[in-house]
């Protein structure tokens, strides 16, 4: 034989079978006016018997369950601190960008405390003067510019004037030719072979040999085909 399990609900001291035959009778009472038996019924459905346990499985389930009260005021507290924690940061961040933008400002303004209001009225008015020095060097770069450009060019020309006159000199010093021959102690004959466009007139040539302590004693002079000019000069050592 198996053994019956308790039942699934307590009866709470309540009778779980009637007599059919009783319950037949109490209902047809009931049903046909029997004023006492309503009233029987309500008060024996009313006062039912507490069991004793009920009272203590109550308590246990109020000390168990936390109270509505009690989690609304955590998720209070909760929120409380979360709006806290993100203001602080966010008065973080913003110091933090004041603190850089104050550091842009010259270097005689790092010696005072300025507010933030402060702050940003001055960063306002050096703005302008920002842009005037950068304009102001601007200007100079390209007055440098320009100078170097000039000088640039001068030296170009110099260079070519220079080179000029070096080619000028080598052409004529190709062009020309002088021998000397040296006649008795103190007198020289000396023939200059040169182009008539090297432009050497004969007057500079017995000017230096007189500076170099020479006299003229006798000049001849002629010219022959291609422009050519033949110099024969007969001089005395003073």
């Amino acid at each position: 034989m198996l053994a019956l399990s308790p039942p699934l609900f307590p009866s709470f001291g309540w009778p779980l079978e009637l007599d059919p035959i009783n319950q037949d009778h109490q209902i047809n009472d009931c049903f046909y006016g029997d004023h006492q038996c309503t009233e029987t019924t309500s008060e024996s459905f009313l006062h039912f018997p507490v069991p004793s346990e009920l009272p203590q499985q109550l308590d246990q389930l109020d000390r168990s369950t936390p109270s509505t009260t009690a989690i609304s005021s955590d998720l209070n507290m909760v929120k409380k601190l979360n709006h806290n924690a993100s203001e602080r940061d966010r008065r973080k961040k913003i110091n933090h960008l004041y603190s850089s933008l104050r550091a842009l400002l010259p270097a005689t303004d790092h010696t005072k405390k300025l507010s933030i209001p402060a702050t940003v009225s001055r960063v306002l008015k050096y703005i302008p003067d920002l842009q005037q020095q950068v304009e102001g060097l601007v200007r100079k770069k390209e007055e440098l510019l320009s100078k170097m450009s000039k000088q640039k060019g001068n030296l170009v020309h110099h260079d070519d004037d220079q080179e000029n006159q070096v080619k000028t000199a080598a052409a004529r010093s190709s062009l020309s030719s002088v021998s000397a021959t040296q006649l008795n102690d103190r007198e020289v004959a000396i023939q200059i072979s040169t182009y008539k466009v090297n432009n050497n007139p004969i007057s500079e040539i017995l000017n230096t040999l007189e500076e170099d302590g020479f006299s003229m004693l006798n000049a001849s002079s002629f010219e022959s085909f291609e422009g050519r000019v033949f110099h024969s000069l007969h001089l005395q050592r003073n």
